[in-house]
């Protein structure tokens, strides 16, 4: 039915649940799968009537930490796909926003579906901290299937 599932992670205990889930339905499926992870655009300081500070190299240090946990977390993907004998390939890249990046990567890539974790949070936390996986579903082209 499926030919390759886009599995996104931010690393997180129940992402590692839907890692293990998402591995068993493409080798189900007989397909393979690309692990993604979205780093985050910095944000840049802003100090009153929109005059910016120089980050002074600050930012491509934080990318840099941000890239080694990003295939940190991508590598717990390729080990539990390699262990299932499912085709793996990653990807890391810089993203406006965490859905942007899962939308574009499963687009950029051809996936047929996206496998990945919500973390169910519901009111004020939902308000104040988004829905990645609830943004997925609004902007997806492909099915999404929802881990919890």
């Amino acid at each position: 039915m499926f030919k390759h599932v886009l599995i996104p992670t931010d690393g997180s205990q129940l992402s590692r649940k839907a890692i293990d889930a998402g591995i068993a339905f493409a080798k189900e499926s007989g397909a393979r799968v690309t692990g993604y992870y979205a780093l985050e655009e910095p944000t840049p300081a802003v100090y009153g009537e929109g005059y910016q500070f120089p980050d002074g190299g600050q930012s491509s240090a934080q990318e840099s930490s941000q890239r080694k946990e990003g295939a940190r977390y991508v590598d717990e993907i390729a080990r539990a796909a390699k262990a299932a004998g499912v085709a793996f390939d990653a990807d890391v890249t810089k993203a406006v926003s965490p859905y942007e990046g899962i939308v574009k990567a499963a687009r950029e890539h051809d996936c047929d579906v996206i496998f990945m974790a919500s973390h169910g949070r519901k009111g004020l936390a939902r308000l104040a901290l988004g829905s990645v996986t609830s943004n997925v579903l609004t902007h997806s082209t492909v099915p999404v299937l929802v881990y919890r």
